[in-house]
């Protein structure tokens, strides 16, 4: 099925999805187990001029000519010998134009002296264990939105929407359904970098769990789908702080509970509603919560609808940005990144676009999220203020993880392109070890409010 074909289709299927869901899930089932489409739902062919290359999956795990050694290490680049096919500059925007978001754009336009973007050849060279696959396919037929929107009941471990048919299904495949690791360990810094230049650091360790990611497990949406635990090193006047919580699989029935460790007060008191556009702790207000990861949480605030799938120059394979020989100081500059360590690549995304209800509020009246088709993950976001104007855009640096065979987040680009600042999130280029990943010493008993309690002492 070419891609105009695939889009008819879906303009298609969001008008009688909901009232002949049987035929659209028996369609669903044809295309998975086609040659067009990949397990999680991806088109294997690549585009018209080649730009955008045929799927191959041909490495799970890391590739024989790379010599990785284990988790805890930081990534290594699989192109390292690579160089860019070419350079698109504020000079030459108007050619490429349609393959850039607004938010690329607009950087272009605010630092048209030094924000670029370089554009290397495009890689789908990576695939998911055959457990992500059987997942996935189960879920065919199987996988409902519950609550609005609000809950999904489905198979984990996989997609629960490989063809999805409007813009809820789509958020909860980008967003509560994502295919990361099973647990991660890391100590990483963030930097807010002022319009002068000047630095406000941050460090957190970080400790994550998703029980139903675990290698090799198909589950049910039952209990929770995740727990976190955030312990603040800097600045010096947070440190102790601990921010701790738990997700479950329907957002209406069974919301985020969250509990905060005071090291002023050596006290932990729960955060009722911790999420939407709360301020991101030891951001300085640059964030709001539900933007870490581009988007994560609840989804009920905002009308959301599929607008098109389409290619454009994304952030891809970002090996190079993580690299501990890369110091803070070469890496962060006034107004952006050094460019020269960013890899675009073209790929195929969905853009999704969340309008905020008339009924609730929200700092941003409008997002569009730009998710890669072959990953399900969320790579580039714009976020629009109440008057429909563009705020802010931001950008995750993922690389595929050789130990987990999953995607892995890295450094996030937050911009506030009003105040001409930024923010890059989970830096670990002068932190002695990288992401730990898929460890089994995590249990759900080091999470919550006792955790929290004994994080902080």
């Amino acid at each position: 099925m070419k891609h105009s074909q695939l889009a008819r289709a879906l303009a298609c299927g969001a008008l009688f999805a909901l009232a002949t869901p049987a035929l659209a899930k028996t369609d669903d089932a044809a295309l998975l187990d086609s040659s067009t489409h990949t397990c999680m739902g991806a088109e294997r062919a690549g585009n018209a001029d080649g730009s955008i290359p045929a799927f191959s999956g041909k490495w799970l795990g890391a590739p024989p000519h790379v010599n990785f050694q284990g988790t805890g290490n930081h990534p290594l680049d699989p192109y390292a010998d690579e160089k860019p096919l070419f350079v698109i500059t504020a000079a030459n925007m108007a050619e490429h134009e349609q393959h850039l978001t607004d938010g690329m754009k607009a950087l272009f336009r605010l630092y048209p002296d030094t924000f670029r973007m370089p554009v290397y050849p495009s890689h789908r060279d990576f695939r998911f264990n055959d457990s992500v696959c059987q997942a996935t396919k189960a879920n065919v037929g199987y996988a409902r939105l519950t609550d609005d929107g609000e809950g999904v009941v489905a198979k984990t471990g996989g997609t629960p929407f490989p063809m999805p048919k409007n813009g809820l299904e789509l958020l909860k495949n980008a967003s509560l359904f994502t295919v990361r690791p099973w647990t991660e360990e890391y100590i990483s810094d963030n930097a807010y970098v002022l319009r002068d230049g000047k630095i406000n650091w941050g460090r957190v360790h970080s400790k994550n769990l998703a029980p139903h990611l675990e290698p090799g497990r198909i589950g049910d949406t039952q209990g929770q789908s995740s727990f976190y635990l955030n312990q603040t090193l800097l600045p010096l006047r947070d440190k102790g702080e601990v921010n701790t919580g738990m997700e479950f699989w329907n957002d209406k029935t069974e919301p985020r509970q969250s509990w905060r460790y005071d090291p002023g007060t050596r006290r932990v008191r729960q955060a009722p509603g911790y999420g939407f556009d709360m301020a991101f702790p030891g951001s300085g207000g640059s964030i709001t919560v539900d933007e870490v990861r581009l988007f994560n949480g609840s989804g009920q605030r905002y009308d959301w609808k599929i607008v098109e799938k389409k290619e454009l120059y994304i952030p891809y394979n970002a090996y190079r940005i993580h690299s501990p020989e890369l110091k803070y100081a070469d890496l962060l500059k006034p107004g952006h990144i050094d460019p020269t360590h960013m890899r675009y690549e073209k790929h195929r995304v969905w853009v999704l676009e969340g309008t905020l209800k008339s009924d609730y509020r929200h700092l941003y009246g409008k997002r569009r999220l730009y998710i890669d088709e072959d990953t399900w993950f969320p790579i580039v976001a714009d976020n629009y203020d109440s008057r429909g104007e563009l705020w802010r855009t931001s950008m995750l640096n993922f690389f595929y993880a050789y130990e987990t065979q999953t995607p892995q987040a890295g450094v996030g680009l937050y911009h506030d392109l009003l105040e001409n600042t930024y923010l890059a999130f989970n830096l670990i280029n002068e932190q002695p070890k990288g992401f730990k990943l898929n460890v089994p010493n995590f249990r759900p008993a080091m999470f919550g409010p006792e955790a929290a309690r004994r994080g902080g002492l």
